[in-house]
């Protein structure tokens, strides 16, 4: 089995201040199986998560070369379940992104102070 680099990473390493931030969602490997386990649309996630892993870069690398600029947003399954309960929201693809932008939101806020 080929072993993929999952550290964290920003792509370009160069990020202007007026770009706009984009966040995609990072999962671990041991969360995987309980992400398909609550999402309403697990039907159109891939089973594994070695699967999820290899598309998700392929896509990150995609991004890069076209100059998006990305940053992983690491994501706790049961948090994400937290909040979509909170916030009335399916966990589907819609719930799981509005989440991840809120946790980018957050992390820049963080960085700004």
């Amino acid at each position: 089995m080929k072993r993929t680099n999952t550290r964290r990473r920003d792509f370009p390493k160069k990020h202007p201040e007026n770009a706009a931030m984009l966040g995609v969602a990072w999962y671990r490997p041991e969360e995987w199986s309980r992400l398909l386990e609550i999402a309403a649309d697990r039907d159109e996630l891939e089973a594994t998560y070695e699967e999820w892993l290899e598309n998700a870069e392929a896509r990150l690398q995609e991004m890069a070369e076209a100059g998006i600029y990305v940053t992983r947003v690491d994501i706790d399954v049961r948090e994400l379940q937290d909040w979509c309960i909170a916030n009335e929201r399916p966990i589907d693809g819609s719930g799981r992104a509005v989440f991840t932008a809120e946790k980018l939101r957050q992390l820049h806020k963080g960085k700004q102070r």
